[in-house]
């Protein structure tokens, strides 16, 4: 069974302790990031909203980082797949914690920076968005005998982690709710709408099939992948359609664009060709009281209740009839779903009730 965060009430209590909370970051990126970047959005959620409970929070990340931190801790080398920079930001992790002496350290990063560290008995978390691996999962549990403790962003990042070994928890993806207006109502001959990266996995090309099929407005939004792949992918099968028959492209969108852009969506049209993490854009197109049509694979039946909150589908017709039955749609049911279970308040309180039980040794109730 899939198993969440529950522990008995909230760690701001006065009886529960401050800790220092030493949280990394990917190189990559800057947290927040400037543009893109759903993991680090969700570290600066973590690391602003965690101080104010009168934690302690380091951050380790890329040195362009703006994130509000106690202490900050820049990484020396810049890409995770580097083995030289690999083993500097080894070695600058392992500076952070002499320097911070922290209760507990967050990785949203490489496990291997974590290898000197792994046989202390320093509670450790280490926080899959993408798939893990069998492989450094299975030997990081085993060299960190019992002190490090892993989460998944969805139950089904959760399941095979597992196969790995060690333990691990489901705790989702979160956005922001103050940041996207809730719209109640949308008119009649609302567009659909896709946001994501413009790439086949996604299914632009699907979403133009839809549409067309619906005879409905499409507007794509998203970055075009600059591979030769992707290059490929847009003018073959998205360039073609564009200005014709209601079909759109916007460009990338800020956060104000994507909120407005959500917000007047007869629904979020992304059906997706692969098992999906999780994908922060579901959730956000949730708080704007937007329903997903997208496909029931990866995490998509952990964020759509079936009939509730959207469609899953596994056609063309079948999103045919799911753009038809929009109007069973309760628009505030979407608004609900993403306040009660993907809002930052939801999730920083999970990772807060986390590490609590981590550093005092309290047993978690799934």
């Amino acid at each position: 069974m899939p198993t969440s965060i529950y522990v008995h009430g909230k760690l701001s209590l006065p009886n529960q302790p401050k800790m220092r909370i030493l949280i990394t970051a990917d190189p990559e990126l800057p947290v927040p990031p400037q543009l893109y970047g759903g993991i680090e959005r969700i570290i600066d959620l973590l690391v602003t909203q965690l101080q104010p409970l009168g934690h302690t929070v380091g951050l380790v990340a890329h040195p362009d980082s703006t994130s509000s931190t106690t202490e900050f801790f820049p990484w020396t080398g810049r890409r995770s797949q580097d083995k030289f920079d690999a083993l500097q930001n080894t070695l600058t992790l392992w500076s952070a914690v002499q320097k911070f002496q922290p209760d507990i350290i967050h990785s949203f990063s490489r496990i291997a920076y974590l290898l000197p560290l792994l046989p202390s008995r320093l509670p450790k978390v280490m926080s899959y968005q993408r798939y893990p691996s069998r492989r450094t999962t299975s030997w990081g549990a085993k060299l960190a005998k019992g002190s490090l403790t892993f989460t998944g962003c969805s139950d089904y990042i959760c399941r095979i982690g597992r196969a790995a070994g060690g333990v691990w928890y489901t705790i989702h993806n979160c956005v922001e709710i103050e940041k996207y207006t809730f719209k109640p109502m949308v008119a009649a001959d609302a567009p659909l709408v896709f946001l994501s990266r413009i790439e086949r996995i996604k299914g632009a090309h699907m979403a133009i099939a839809i549409a067309r099929k619906a005879k409905r407005r499409l507007l794509i939004a998203g970055n075009q992948v600059n591979t030769d792949e992707g290059k490929r992918y847009w003018q073959e099968e998205i360039a073609p359609y564009l200005g014709k028959d209601g079909i759109e492209y916007v460009g990338a969108v800020n956060d104000a664009q994507k909120n407005q852009l959500l917000g007047q969506a007869a629904a979020m049209l992304v059906p997706i060709e692969w098992d999906e993490p999780f994908g922060i854009v579901f959730a956000e197109a949730l708080a704007c009281g937007t329903p997903v049509i997208s496909c029931p694979r990866g995490a998509l039946p952990e964020i759509v209740r079936q009939g509730i909150d959207g469609y899953l589908v596994n056609s063309v017709e079948e999103a045919y009839i799911a753009i038809k039955d929009l109007p069973n749609i309760d628009r505030r049911h979407c608004r609900q779903r993403a306040e009660q279970f993907f809002s930052a308040k939801v999730i920083v309180d999970k990772y807060e009730s986390l590490y609590h039980s981590l550093v005092c040794g309290e047993v978690i109730s799934a």
